[in-house]
């Protein structure tokens, strides 16, 4: 396969260890190890004390596959795949889909939901939002894009970078579109929790639909990026053993150590989801009073579930020069929507970092003296 480069992961890589303060990530402040094994039980604790180093169960350990399928209201153990997130990605991508297929994708998107597909030869039909200036995606305008040869359809809720979050109904008929044609819906739900309130949370799309297929993980809700554990929930087997073949091919399994400090937070979830939430809210908060002092550098809707929001830039420069400029003056490091491929005049911010309002402060006084 020839594949074109991860224009995101790309200027990451340029800025993310380098740069003073990173104002686009999309994750959260990173938990200790104390913290999350201060959080174990004495059998959690335990299991990490006698953990050894050896090969684990390719489908993940049963301890974790429970923790996992508590989440879900219809996924059993036995309807979960443990993996990293884009391995993830990329198996279902890979044991799915055919040259020749047409795939549907939201627009702006992370590039390896759609990359991979594009790579083995399919079609993309971007289902883009509305231009009223917030950001809307209208169900009646993913069902126009559906043809013959469309087999999949990937969304992506909440949504990475916009924030966007439909409505029960919405998503509702979003999931009924994909059963009514007969369509594989691949659901990334990484940020699921996250940003939202119980009044405006979707079901993962795995307990209302059985062909779909729901990605969750380690990253983002619970801020620990650095475990390296996702998942796959499916009440379709057929497609999750597929996928599990195919893994053999990459890491085979994950990391026994990582999965014991995930099954851990999983357990004591609200320990590691509500102080993230607390800490986005309140940098929501500061980044709209940002906005209010600064109305003429950018635009902000505030995002409805998540972590990020997608500004628009009132600058003359576009959004790359203006972010390579900003770095470079200083170290503030911003993701331009170059990245997304989606324009030249947004920008992905951030909001699980608690330095954000340190990050505003230098932004505020760069755009004063300019």
């Amino acid at each position: 396969m020839i594949i074109e480069d991860f224009k995101i992961e790309r200027y990451f890589a340029r800025y993310e260890f380098a740069a003073k303060y990173l104002l686009s990530s999309s994750d959260c402040d990173g938990y200790s190890l104390k913290y999350v094994l201060d959080l174990a039980s004495p059998e959690e604790l335990a299991r990490w004390e006698t953990q050894t180093l050896g090969y684990t169960e390719t489908k993940g350990s049963p301890a974790l596959r429970a923790a996992i399928s508590r989440h879900y209201q219809s996924i059993g153990t036995d309807d979960l795949l443990v993996l990293s997130p884009g391995e993830a990605n990329f198996c279902l991508m890979n044991v799915l889909l055919e040259k020749g297929d047409e795939v549907i994708c939201m627009a702006p998107m992370y590039q390896s939901l759609y990359q991979v597909a594009e790579s083995i030869g399919c079609t993309i039909a971007f289902w883009e939002p509305e231009k009223d200036g917030d950001w809307y995606y209208d169900p009646a305008r993913l069902q126009d894009l559906i043809s013959s040869k469309t087999r999949l359809i990937i969304v992506n809720f909440p949504h990475n970078p916009t924030g966007y979050l439909p409505s029960a109904g919405d998503w509702a008929e979003i999931v009924n579109i994909a059963r009514e044609n007969n369509l594989f819906l691949f659901s990334d739900e990484m940020y699921h929790l996250l940003g939202s309130t119980a009044a405006n949370d979707i079901q993962p799309a795995c307990d209302l639909y059985e062909n779909a297929i729901s990605l969750w993980g380690m990253s983002k809700s619970f801020g620990l990026a650095g475990l390296r554990i996702g998942w796959l929930a499916s009440r379709n087997k057929a497609i999750l053993q597929k996928i599990e073949a195919f893994k053999d091919y990459l890491t085979i399994c994950s990391s026994g150590p990582s999965e014991i400090l995930a099954a851990i937070a999983l357990n004591h979830h609200q320990s590691f989801i509500g102080p993230n939430n607390e800490k986005i809210r309140y940098n929501i908060s500061s980044f709209g009073d940002f906005q209010k002092r600064n109305d003429d550098l950018l635009e902000f809707y505030r995002p409805k579930g998540g972590s990020t929001a997608f500004v628009k830039l009132k600058t003359p420069l576009g959004a790359m020069q203006y972010a390579e400029s900003l770095v470079e003056k200083t170290g503030i490091m911003m993701l331009p929507s170059e990245t997304f491929e989606y324009g030249t005049n947004y920008a992905r911010i951030g909001f699980g970092r608690s330095n954000l309002p340190e990050i505003l402060a230098a932004w505020e006084q760069y755009h004063r003296r300019l």
